[in-house]
């Protein structure tokens, strides 16, 4: 089994979060047809949800279901 460093965890958060950003930036600036409006809601969206996905990983990282322990190939004594 393996160990997701919270580093790993934090990285994944972070470029999803620059994309996610982008994405929502973009959208809001549409609807509201003012992009500073749409600058802060979005920043306010996505960094609430960096945070809560950066807990699912952590919290998903606690479960092994779906992962298998490899035993290795060649043996060394």
């Amino acid at each position: 089994m393996f160990h997701e460093h919270h580093s790993r965890s934090l990285l994944k958060a972070t470029t999803w979060f620059l994309l996610a950003f982008t994405i929502t930036f973009i959208t809001l600036t549409i609807i509201n047809q003012d992009w500073k409006k749409g600058l802060l809601e979005a920043a306010l969206v996505q960094a609430l949800k960096a945070f809560v996905y950066y807990m699912h990983e952590r919290i998903w990282n606690k479960s092994n279901y779906g992962q298998k322990l490899k035993k290795p190939a060649i043996v060394m004594k």
